[in-house]
């Protein structure tokens, strides 16, 4: 006999109902120029691949100076920090100072892109150069950032390789996950899911 289904209770769709529950996403940062030339950086969690051909999206609020540097510049990086970087990244999340600069952007080893003209963070596991693609406006208050990713770097010791089992390059060099809302988390024990034989992508 099997375990007894759990009951559901419904949610008032009043309000967010990702405030309701924890939800596993990347925490990766953003890098893009600002109009007079500094570097912004700032974390996101509503990020990850759009499409099997190099194309990466997250959400943003078009009052943003993300948003707004994206768009003009036509460009954007993203950082995916290592387990030492947490504390700074999240300080990239800070308020602007009055004169609309970000010094806790200093906190984190900036790089310049190779193909684009924002910021990557050093020592992040992977790094990637967009250039903007589309966006998707009206998602509520947010908007859908979506770029071509034209550079791609990463930490050899996160790569995949034929050479060396998935659960020891995880276990070597764990992932952060933001647990939205508002906690973290480490990811570096894994198990093989269970894909069908005829499964495609």
């Amino acid at each position: 006999m099997g375990r007894p289904r759990r009951t559901t209770v419904p949610l008032d769709l009043r309000f967010p109902i990702w405030e309701r529950i924890f939800l596993i996403a990347p925490l990766v940062l953003v890098g893009t120029r600002e109009a007079d030339g500094h570097y912004d950086l700032a974390p996101k969690h509503m990020a990850m691949p759009v499409s099997w051909e190099n194309h990466f999206g997250f959400v943003c609020a078009p009052t943003h100076a993300t948003y707004v540097n994206a768009i003009r510049e036509r460009e954007f990086t993203v950082s995916y920090p290592g387990q030492d970087q947490l504390v700074a990244a999240s300080l990239t999340a800070a308020p602007r100072c009055d004169d609309g600069t970000k010094p806790n952007v200093r906190l984190l080893p900036l790089e310049p892109g190779s193909v684009v003209a924002a910021p990557l963070v050093g020592g992040a596991s992977l790094q990637l150069e967009c250039r903007l693609e589309r966006t998707v406006d009206g998602l509520g208050r947010n908007s859908l950032v979506i770029g071509q990713v034209v550079a791609a770097r990463a930490d050899p010791a996160a790569l995949r390789s034929a050479e060396r089992d998935d659960a020891d390059v995880l276990r070597e060099s764990p992932l952060l996950a933001y647990l939205h809302p508002g906690r973290f988390a480490m990811v570096g024990e894994s198990i093989s899911f269970p894909m069908p034989a005829d499964m495609r992508k």
